[in-house]
């Protein structure tokens, strides 16, 4: 190995403590505008779906009539998407041009580009990456195909910025500016009195074979004060420091330790280039090493590899007409010692006001845990200085520079900007649309923290890498899926990217055809889901697509709404850590809430007006302050963050403080003038009368009542969540999405039926009900309206959602507010109120102000339940070649509903099962009687059929179909089709991988009844 002994930095300024450094919210602030007034003039910014203001829809005037009619139909705009996962370049065009067919014919649209091939290293399957690794012609011109194709389609296709991930290119090596870097050491213990006289000590973590060259940052000294274990931290005396790196000759020492008792540690610091390779590599030939996330040299190579070998006039057309994004997967970078770029020093200096290395030890790590420590208090803040700087240089070299070539594109950039201590809201604010992940987010609060910084930052997007889950490939069940999507809804999502749609096939892979992650490395079931056609699931996804793009519409539409934001000193993501109030005892009736970090409060969208914080944006109602709790729960927060708060709970934004602030720390090494200036501030939040300070987390919502603060919506304790999104220019709209929703997936739900109050910006806004399986738009009459707040009836079975629609009524309309039934529902309006009735006699509907209207039903028909079945199954089995499918009939009766595994002979059966009943209602049956048909347990989607008429998609969380009056007199046949997942087939046909996993209940289980109802309107 090549050792340049040239220091690194060395001509930096040593600066003290507290000294000039730059401004980061204003750079911050800077960077939002520029990205905003680049993305106005590109059309990619942030995929906004809310339309301009249109002529009112007849028979509701308050919705955009735009809105009104993408509701009904909502096309492909806001449409989910899908990872598309591609065997590097051994692509077919004309292959790529169907499957974006069968993409965009599902109701899917948009599909985003990945090179993701575990499952081929898994099988030693090698592909030729000189003439079909990523970005190769062969590459290219499937990417080619696929943007033509979209265009012509309507969908929007997004790339990620090289293969796999994280970015990198194949025109460097380790030794290379521009790629990762890493900081390594080597330690000696030094006696007291005893002389060093040696080469310095190795590095304790290798380096890989391609990086050749290392280039000397430090060598220092310290009085031992305790050996660490593997467990804590080695401490050193921070007093007794000194810098030996001038006395370094040839990479050797020569250095006698101070006299006295106990020993010293010797530390000799290098930098050099970590080998870093994209995820399941290699994918070029030569192969690709990951690029410096934090230098502007890693972006640059970036750039030019597209330049120089991807891109063309043509292609650069192409990729502005399907208004498409670059894409950059979760932050892993990934070393055994300590993350670093070669002018991290320098970039210190002049962004934090003083010098590192005097503190180097402390934030040396060697296999993801920090070493060394000084005392607790400038350990804390020194690293959290150097986690703000890589959060900075991120930021500045990285996001803002592929953010400014995707601009040239006519494209956007799209990022999950997590995965270090860095701060994820910032950059959630800067990205044109911020992405989350469903895999790796510990809980709702995980999204939260992400939706903050869009919100704030003046992005309508969230997007989310959905629906994956661990060793659930070809087994994943759309009753999981949509428990999964409708909860990170009510957190902030509002693009699903579902995880994933394979291409067709590659060398060596067996039936249904490639999967990006199935088997897995050690050959086990491996993540997510491999959709497509070659799923029997595919058959009833475009009633699936409808809904998730009716909803995602719905939550890209106007701007949301919150009760509270909690500001807290960290941005980190993916940590699970957010607002131990909130989610215990405030989302349980009804409060919501986000996050901000201090770097948000400069942002154009930060003003206070009437008391709300952002009253153009998410408009909160309150900010909660609480201690860190990422640092032991110090009370801590930044000058500048602290003077920033000041100013807006001078301007009337009502403040809760949680902890004793009177001791306040800064964030980071400062002065002791500046720790006293933070304390003087928080004093004086302390004491303005809009201000409450609490000691307990259960102290909260005391001390927001005592502040006017009340929740936008509220309900008796359940695991309802909300979503309130107002039309600011559409005529004084509310859209509520409202969740049967869990926490974090481990969360058992149970049904919710209860009464809820939502708040109305109308005065005259009556409640609609949107149903996002058929784009049916309803009046809900019972309802009951005190002041500004609606109360409406919710009946949600786990995880499932609903959308109500607050808006002024027609002319021509006559609403009524019924307060009280004695049947089951009521529908209509004043002119012809209906009531449903499930039992004969006497039924009264109570109106608002007390008056009531009654009818009588004579008769009722007794519930039925359906026994007996003909089952006809279509079996899907492997084909002649790994893509191609046999479907095989099989045919049984069966007397009572069990599932297909309980079936002789269909035990291991995967495919489409039909289920026909016939029912002979006699000529009794009266005229205008209705149904409900209750299935009971079915896994996993299906649809109904009455005297062959096809139903609209059924919601498969919701097992009970209206049949409105579709039934007769005399004879009937009822159908339920039943598509379920693959696995059961490929335990038989691939028992080496899905042999060891459980096989599944496929099929209409039951019990299935009919319940028939009434309707009769009321006088």
């Amino acid at each position: 190995m090549d050792d340049d002994v040239t220091t690194a930095s060395a001509s930096a300024p040593r600066a003290t403590r507290g000294g000039p450094r730059l401004d980061r919210r204003r750079l911050l602030a800077a960077a939002v505008a520029s990205a905003g007034v680049a993305a106005a003039a590109t059309g990619a910014a942030g995929g906004t779906a809310a339309a301009a203001p249109a002529a009112a829809r007849p028979g509701l005037p308050g919705l955009p009539g735009d809105l009104a009619r993408r509701l009904a139909t909502p096309g492909l705009a806001t449409a989910a998407g899908f990872r598309w996962w591609w065997p590097h370049g051994a692509v077919d065009p004309a292959e790529i041009a169907r499957e974006v067919q069968q993409i965009a014919s599902a109701g899917f649209g948009a599909v985003e580009i990945a090179d993701v091939t575990h499952s081929l290293r898994a099988r030693d399957i090698e592909i030729d990456l000189a003439t079909q690794g990523w970005g190769t012609p062969s590459w290219v011109a499937g990417v080619r195909a696929a943007l033509t194709e979209a265009e012509k389609r309507g969908v929007r296709v997004d790339i990620t910025v090289g293969p796999s991930w994280p970015a990198a290119v194949p025109t460097l090596t380790p030794d290379d500016a521009g790629a990762c870097t890493e900081l390594v050491h080597g330690r000696a213990t030094v006696a007291a009195g005893a002389t060093y006289d040696a080469a310095l000590p190795e590095p304790l973590v290798a380096p890989v074979e391609a990086a050749t060259r290392r280039t000397l940052v430090a060598v220092q000294a310290a009085r031992l004060v305790t050996e660490g274990t593997t467990r804590t931290e080695t401490v050193l005396d921070e007093a007794t420091l000194v810098d030996l790196t001038a006395a370094v000759v040839d990479g050797a020492l020569t250095w006698t330790a101070p006299a006295g008792s106990g020993s010293w540690v010797l530390l000799a610091c290098w930098q050099r280039g970590s080998g870093q390779e994209p995820e399941a590599g290699p994918h070029t030939d030569p192969r690709c090493w990951v690029v410096d996330h934090f230098s502007p040299l890693g972006a640059q190579a970036v750039v030019d590899r597209w330049e120089s070998t991807i891109l063309d006039r043509d292609l650069r057309r192409l990729l502005g007409a399907t208004g498409g994004y670059l894409f950059e997967d979760s932050l892993e970078i990934e070393t055994d010692a300590t993350i670093w770029t070669p002018a991290f020093l320098d970039e210190f200096a002049q962004r934090r006001g003083y010098d590192l290395r005097p503190y180097l030890a402390v934030v040396l790590e060697l296999h993801e845990r920090y070493q060394f420590a000084f005392d607790a208090t400038t350990t804390i803040r020194v690293r959290d200085d150097v986690n703000q700087t890589l959060s900075d240089l991120y930021r500045d070299h990285h996001l803002l520079p592929i953010q400014a070539f995707a601009r040239t594109l006519g494209m956007g950039l799209r990022v999950q900007p997590y995965g270090l201590e860095t701060d994820t809201v910032e950059h959630a604010a800067v990205v044109d649309v911020p992405e989350t992940e469903s895999l790796g987010f510990k809980n709702l609060d995980d999204y939260r923290v992400m939706a903050g910084g869009r919100d704030l930052g003046g992005r309508t997007v969230l997007s989310c890498e959905a629906a994956c889950y661990n060793g659930a490939a070809y087994s994943t069940t759309w009753e999981r899926a949509l428990q999964t999507l409708h909860s990170i809804y009510a957190a902030g999502v509002n693009m699903a990217v579902l995880h994933g749609f394979a291409y067709a096939s590659a060398p060596g892979v067996t039936w249904p055809g490639f999967a990006a992650f199935s088997p897995y490395y050690n050959g086990a079931v491996g993540y997510g889901e491999a959709w497509g056609p070659r799923t029997p699931l595919w058959r009833h996804m475009p009633g699936i697509a409808a809904h998730l793009a009716r909803t995602q519409l719905v939550l890209q539409t106007g701007v949301p709404k919150y009760d509270v934001v909690f500001l807290r000193p960290k941005g980190w993501a993916s940590t699970g850590i957010g607002a131990p109030w909130a989610t215990n005892d405030g989302i349980p009736l009804g409060w919501t809430h986000s996050f901000a970090t201090p770097a948000l409060l400069d942002l154009p969208l930060a003003t206070v007006r009437d008391g709300r914080l952002a009253p153009d944006g998410p408009a909160y109602q309150a900010m909660v302050i609480g201690p860190d709790q990422f640092r032991g729960g110090r009370c801590s927060i930044e000058l500048s963050a602290a003077q920033r708060v000041r100013a807006l709970a001078e301007a009337g934004l009502r403040v809760v403080l949680l902890g004793d602030w009177t001791q306040a720390e800064p964030v980071g090494i400062e002065t002791p003038e500046v720790v006293a200036q933070v304390r003087a501030e928080m004093a004086a939040i302390a004491a303005l009368p809009t201000t409450r300070t609490v000691a307990a987390q259960g102290d909260i919502p005391t001390a927001l009542t005592a502040l006017g603060v009340t929740p936008d919506v509220s309900h008796e304790r359940s695991t309802l969540m909300s979503v309130r999104r107002v039309l600011a220019d559409g005529g004084g709209v509310d859209l509520y999405y409202l969740a049967n929703a869990k926490h974090a997936e481990n969360r058992r739900l149970e049904r919710v039926t209860q009464d809820v109050w939502l708040t109305a910006t109308r005065g005259d806004a009556v409640p609609y009900r949107l149903d996002t399986w058929s784009g049916t738009l309803a009046p809900v009459p019972l309802h009951q309206r005190s002041g500004s707040r609606v109360k409406v009836r919710v009946d949600l079975v786990p995880g499932q959602s609903s959308v109500i629609v607050l808006a002024a009524p027609a002319p021509s309309e006559r609403p009524v507010s019924v307060v009280a039934t004695t049947g089951v529902d009521v529908t209509g309006d004043d002119r012809r109120l209906v009531v449903r009735a499930t039992t004969p006699g006497t039924h009264t509907v109570t109106l608002a102000g007390g008056r009531t209207r009654s009818t009588t039903v004579a008769s009722v028909r007794a519930p039925l339940t359906l026994r007996t079945w003909e089952l006809e199954v279509e079996d899907w089995t492997p084909g002649r070649t790994a893509t191609e499918t046999t479907r095989t009939t099989r045919r049984t009766r069966l007397s009572a509903l069990v599932p297909w595994s309980q079936v002789p002979g269909f035990e291991d059966v995967s495919g489409i099962g039909r289920y026909r009943a016939s029912v002979n209602l006699g000529q009794q049956w009266p005229v205008g009687t209705g149904a409900l048909l209750e299935l009971g347990a079915v896994e996993d989607t299906f649809r109904v059929t009455v005297n062959g008429q096809v139903l609209p998609p059924c919601d498969p969380l919701r097992t009970t179909v209206d049949l409105g009056r579709r039934l007769q007199r005399g004879a009937n046949t009822i159908e339920v089709e039943v598509a379920t997942p693959l696995l059961n087939r490929l335990r038989t046909v691939t028992p080496e991988v899905y042999g060891v996993a459980t096989r599944q209940n496929y099929g209409l289980i039951g019990p299935v009844r009919l319940l028939p109802y009434v309707e009769a309107e009321v006088r």
